[in-house]
């Protein structure tokens, strides 16, 4: 795999990761729940941008995490054996993802388990100090792993590939690009938007971004099953 292939498949990966609700739902909660509360707006922006980081911390702990295991099973490079399995997983995730991302009915609800749902709302609720709204974006960067994992997983068998002198960049391209969407709405919020709007907005755009997902997923998917496990498999056998 060359460096451009590898940057792209870290983008797209990551653009794949940034299209997930879990974590902006939880911002918007956020601030709803705060503006209940009649707190300042200097302590919202506070707390917004506090959950913002933590995202961001165990997002860039996962992906390290992600590309020192795979770098330690991987020595010599990624087997096709095991380009298949990631991209495998996924396209079955794609499909997962166009058909059970949401919750039937209205609103933005999130197919997670109803206790993980209770404990998060709960935890947004009570939430009232920047370390309390940065562990809670600590914890969302986790609760969504079911739904980016092998995003996270095909960006790290991408940063292993790349020169060493460009595997951070690869880190931080990725990081990035996936919490775009939270530093969008974030701007929002700090430029005076209403949460409802926003609010409005997702809910409006739910299914485009559920299929956008699910067919990032199966685009990214395919294409490092062709050219990484296909294609490496053709060349170890000598095929060209």
């Amino acid at each position: 795999m060359d460096t451009y292939t590898s940057f792209a498949i870290i983008a797209l990966a990551a653009l794949i990761h940034a299209s997930f609700q879990l974590s902006v739902s939880m911002l918007t909660l956020l601030g709803g729940h705060s503006l209940s509360r009649n707190v300042s707006r200097r302590r919202l922006l506070h707390l917004s941008s506090s959950f913002v980081v933590g995202t961001l911390v165990m997002t860039t702990l996962l992906l390290i995490m992600a590309s020192y295991v795979s770098g330690t099973f991987a020595r010599h490079g990624m087997s096709p054996f095991a380009w298949s399995i990631v991209s495998g997983l996924m396209m079955g995730l794609g499909v997962a993802v166009w058909l059970f991302y949401y919750r039937p009915g209205q609103g933005t609800a999130l197919w997670i388990p109803r206790g993980m749902s209770r404990f998060l709302s709960d935890r947004t609720k009570t939430t009232t100090s920047g370390t309390e709204a940065f562990s809670l974006g600590l914890v969302s960067g986790i609760s969504e792993l079911v739904f980016i994992a092998a995003s996270l997983v095909g960006a790290a068998f991408a940063i292993i590939t790349l020169p060493s002198s460009f595997q951070l960049l690869g880190v931080a391209l990725y990081v990035l690009i996936s919490i775009a969407p939270l530093v969008t709405v974030y701007s929002l919020i700090s430029s005076g938007t209403q949460i409802s709007r926003i609010q409005r907005w997702r809910e409006s755009n739910k299914q485009f971004l559920q299929y956008a997902a699910g067919s990032g997923l199966l685009i990214l998917g395919f294409f490092t099953f062709v050219n990484e496990a296909i294609a490496a498999s053709v060349i170890l056998r000598g095929g060209l």
